[in-house]
């Protein structure tokens, strides 16, 4: 079975879109929208697909089965709900959308239809971090006591002032948190489940943007564990992501997606300090396709068989739903659900 995909969005992130689709057997990119006339004539001939700067004449292309979506997150559920009424899956970046209400509707639209809802967080498929979440679930590390997250990377100023969506309200939703911050906040809670109270202070430390380029939140987990929770572009000249997890029998620390160190009662301890290349410290462009191979494959798959995605709207919603609350909290100065 071949699967037509229609690409959203002729940028950075559609380029790895692209170079993913080409990995997967059974996938061929068919039509690629985006309104720069040029970025969408050279990603369509590379994908030997049809080229639109007409978004209405795009989902009327056929044959097409899905689309993945890779433009600004504040169009994400715009453009997802006209998919679906033209009766494709959707396949979206991170996140979802920026509020919860908006990813409610993209929900309701799939739901009406029949069709599949994916969010690409390729966390959730990587090796490791799989073998992570199967050590605190069988146990292994007994209770998780503490959890300690930082994505402390740096965006130079042009990241932004060369963007027209970068850094604003209208179509970022945010900053460090909202774009940078929301794969680790979407791990937090694959790993540890729902966020009981949220303490939070967010500032624009050092670019000029209307969001926040610093985060620090202090999340406490409905299962007991305490977290610190950070997330800046203004950390030069950017370090890998860090998750240290402390339990009762011991802790694991997990850097740019690997288990670095292992400790545990009665065990030999493990480390790993092999120096690992950042896609996220240094840079804003993904050269490493597999996660999004394997997220595609994973949806594809969903739809063949009529399953659920690795992360389907639903789990996507949870993270909006936690950003908002992060974002209230610092907004009230005091704690705050995150339902």
């Amino acid at each position: 079975m071949t699967i037509r995909i229609g690409l959203i969005g002729s940028g950075n992130i559609s380029q790895t879109h692209a170079q993913a689709a080409h990995q997967v057997a059974g996938a061929e990119i068919c039509a690629v929208y985006g309104t720069n006339a040029a970025t969408v004539e050279v990603l369509s001939r590379q994908s030997t697909a049809k080229a639109f700067t007409d978004f209405d004449a795009f989902l009327a292309h056929r044959p097409m089965d899905m689309v993945m979506i890779g433009t600004p997150s504040g169009l994400h559920a715009e453009q997802g709900i006209a998919a679906i009424r033209a009766g494709l899956h959707v396949l979206t970046e991170k996140p979802m959308d920026i509020t919860t209400a908006r990813a409610d509707s993209l929900i309701q639209a799939a739901d009406e239809r029949g069709l599949k809802v994916g969010v690409i967080f390729q966390d959730r498929l990587k090796p490791e971090i799989i073998e992570l979440k199967q050590s605190i679930g069988s146990g292994a590390l007994g209770k998780i006591v503490l959890v300690d997250a930082r994505v402390k990377w740096y965006r130079p100023p042009e990241y932004y002032s060369q963007s027209r969506w970068r850094g604003t309200f209208e179509l970022d939703g945010g900053g460090a948190l909202m774009n940078q911050g929301v794969h680790t906040v979407d791990l937090l809670l694959w790993l540890f489940g729902e966020v009981a109270k949220v303490q939070a202070t967010l500032r624009t430390a050092q670019h000029a943007i209307e969001v926040e380029d610093t985060a620090l939140a202090i999340l406490e987990f409905a299962k007991g564990p305490l977290c610190s929770f950070l997330a800046t572009t203004a950390a030069y000249p950017g370090y890998p992501r860090r998750v240290e997890i402390t339990g009762s029998n011991g802790t694991v620390i997990l850097e740019d997606d690997r288990i670095v160190a292992s400790a545990l009662m009665g065990s030999k301890d493990k480390s790993d300090k092999t120096p690992i290349e950042d896609e996220g410290a240094a840079s804003h462009v993904v050269s490493d396709v597999r996660g999004h191979k394997a997220i595609l494959e994973n949806f594809i798959q969903a739809i063949e068989q009529n399953g659920h995605p690795v992360c389907d709207a639903r789990e996507g919603r949870k993270s909006i739903a936690l950003m908002e609350a992060i974002y209230r909290a610092s907004r009230n100065a005091s704690g705050g659900g995150a339902n």
